[in-house]
């Protein structure tokens, strides 16, 4: 039997266990197992690792991403970038970690703009989320600028939300939301932008997938602009983790 399983704390609803499970159902997948493993402490996670020595590979959610990097004996490119891990292979009890958000978002990304977009973009939030988009957005040459609700002290531009003004999105096309902002069950909010500024011009991206259509998207679907939800993006990382942990 094959065991892969998910860290964070809490785990009151996982994406990963149902997508894994329903996976492995349909395609008849018979020697492989999802588990759950709800942890207080990043710390407990060697023994994990130690009492079920038939795990192949983890995902790791909130509030480890960052913290359980110590652990690992190795990671991938993207990971030295982002500074965050979502995606672990186990091999022999060593650990390697790699970012599956970055290759998920890159490749939904890619799909969702013209070939030839030449423009700039706004990142809403600077949270973890944002990390991951903003490591693409470089490799992909989009210059961007940083939204929050509080000045940014990190690295690259910031402005918060209420210095978004036509200049502004008049050089920016591309909109992204890396915040919770509009996440069941807070359906009726949206983040704190001029919408009636934006254009056919403009491409809309939230990492949110549930709703699928969030009051951002519909929002900016009302001016014409293209719009685009998370949850290809979230599909894909989950894919690219288990091309990761069989063939990685």
């Amino acid at each position: 039997m094959k065991r892969y399983g998910l860290i964070g704390y809490p785990l009151t609803h996982s994406f990963s266990k149902k997508y894994f499970t329903e996976k492995f159902e349909k395609q008849g997948i018979a020697d492989c197992k999802y588990d759950l493993f709800e942890i207080k402490d990043i710390n407990e996670l060697p023994n994990i690792i130690k009492n079920n020595p038939d795990l192949k590979g983890l995902n790791v959610t909130i509030p480890y991403k960052e913290t359980v990097i110590k652990f690992l004996d190795k990671v991938d490119d993207a990971v030295k970038k982002i500074k965050a891990v979502n995606v672990i292979k186990v091999t022999d009890g060593k650990l390697k970690g790699y970012n599956t958000d970055y290759l998920g978002f890159k490749q939904s990304l890619t799909k969702f703009l013209p070939q030839d977009f030449k423009s700039k973009a706004l990142v809403l939030g600077s949270g973890g989320a944002s990390k991951a988009v903003k490591t693409v957005l470089d490799d992909l040459g989009i210059p961007y600028i940083t939204v929050s609700r509080k000045p940014d002290q990190g690295k690259g531009t910031s402005m918060l939300y209420e210095e978004v003004n036509q200049a502004v999105v008049d050089s920016h096309h591309l909109i992204i939301n890396t915040t919770p902002v509009g996440q069941y069950p807070h359906i009726k909010e949206s983040p704190m932008l001029p919408y009636t500024l934006f254009t056919p011009n403009h491409y809309f991206f939230d990492l949110v997938y549930n709703p699928q259509e969030t009051l951002f998207l519909l929002k900016g679907k009302a001016k014409g602009a293209k719009t685009k939800g998370g949850l290809e993006m979230l599909h894909l990382q989950a894919e690219f983790a288990w091309e990761i942990w069989n063939n990685g």
